[in-house]
């Protein structure tokens, strides 16, 4: 027979409104009253009925997760593996749920996000993205739908609760640690330019090389996707170019895993034919060959504090406006050195 509220109630020696504040996790109960309704809880087995108690107060205690594209793509990287442990565990720990939206194109995606919203399914949503057009965030934003970014909004920064890095000022650091290797050609492979996150790097790398004196070439500027392919594909267009770069700077380890592959078919040698150093920090860039000099951007963390930020603002309408900045971190492994004395930019 299942266990009931009254069961508890029964056991803990208190009225059975206690047992439910308790699972509420309210603040007017003490912390002696909680523990002994909670071991109670755990001696009988019994599990709170979330679904009775959403349809009581109206709330579903679910996330809704918004990917920047398919799934297939989605799961392919190892961003966002790690981005979806640290939104698990911040959802975890005030007990809500996560549902990810499945659509393959842009279109589907909106349409799951709007029957997620319109049907009641979920109390607030996270985007993993920040878009530059992005009718789903205005969608959110007009309904005045709880919603939280991971990056920064292209617009309406100071309306729109986000959580992310300095990107500016890391792509930054990574274009002087190559400057002071004595690196003048240096090139710059990005992701996506409709992703606000791939624009901030950008500036942070042309801020770094204007302040240091050097010219912006465009032929170094590269886009792809964030993935393997997209790195393999720039790489070939880069070192055919009559002045090739000798460091590279690769907007995300899995597309400098794609570039580590191509060099290695050219029979180029990282680091002594040219440097990289690349993006996000995740284990593959430890295991590759040479294991990747990397910007560890915090992914976890940027998981977790979304999730945070989110159910605060799910909980408390009032809450303010939040600029949550992550720290980054440089991880110098073996895939910069000095630059190469005849490479050096001619005079």
């Amino acid at each position: 027979m299942a266990v009931t509220i009254k069961d508890v109630a029964k056991m803990a020696n208190v009225a059975p409104s206690t047992v439910s504040r308790v699972i509420a996790n309210h603040p007017r109960i003490s912390d002696k009253t909680k523990k002994r309704v909670r071991e109670a809880m755990e001696q009988l087995g019994y599990h709170p009925n979330f679904i009775a108690r959403s349809l009581a107060n109206q709330s579903t205690r679910v996330i809704g997760l918004v990917m920047p594209g398919s799934a297939e793509v989605f799961f392919q990287n190892p961003f966002f593996p790690t981005v979806l442990r640290g939104l698990s565990e911040g959802a975890d720990e005030k007990q809500y749920a996560l549902q990810l939206t499945t659509g393959k194109t842009d279109e589907e995606i909106y349409e799951g996000v709007v029957q997620m919203v319109q049907g009641g399914r979920v109390d607030g949503v996270v985007l993993l993205y920040s878009k530059v057009e992005d009718k789903l965030m205005m969608y959110l934003k007009e309904r005045c739908f709880p919603f939280v970014m991971v990056g920064k909004p292209f617009k309406f920064v100071e309306e729109i609760t986000h959580v992310d890095n300095d990107n500016f000022r890391a792509t930054k650091e990574a274009a002087e640690h190559m400057l002071d290797l004595g690196h003048e050609r240096i090139a710059f492979i990005g992701g996506d330019l409709n992703l606000v996150v791939t624009i901030e790097r950008l500036l942070g790398y042309e801020k770094a090389l204007r302040e240091a004196g050097h010219p912006l070439r465009d032929d170094y500027i590269i886009h792809e996707e964030f993935l393997r392919e997209g790195g393999r594909e720039a790489v070939n267009e880069l070192m055919n170019l009559e002045e090739p770069p000798t460091a590279l700077i690769v907007a995300d380890d899995l597309m400098a895993l794609g570039v580590l592959n191509t060099l290695d078919e050219m029979n180029i040698r990282v680091p002594e034919d040219i440097s990289i150093i690349s993006f996000n920090n995740v284990l593959m860039a430890e295991m590759s060959k040479p294991p990747l000099t990397s910007v560890d951007i915090n992914i976890f963390d940027l998981g977790y504090q979304a999730a945070k930020s989110l159910i605060q603002k799910i909980e408390d309408p009032k809450e303010p406006i939040k600029r949550v900045i992550v720290p980054h971190e440089i991880i110098k492994r073996c895939s910069c050195t000095n630059a190469p004395t005849q490479q050096k930019k001619n005079p």
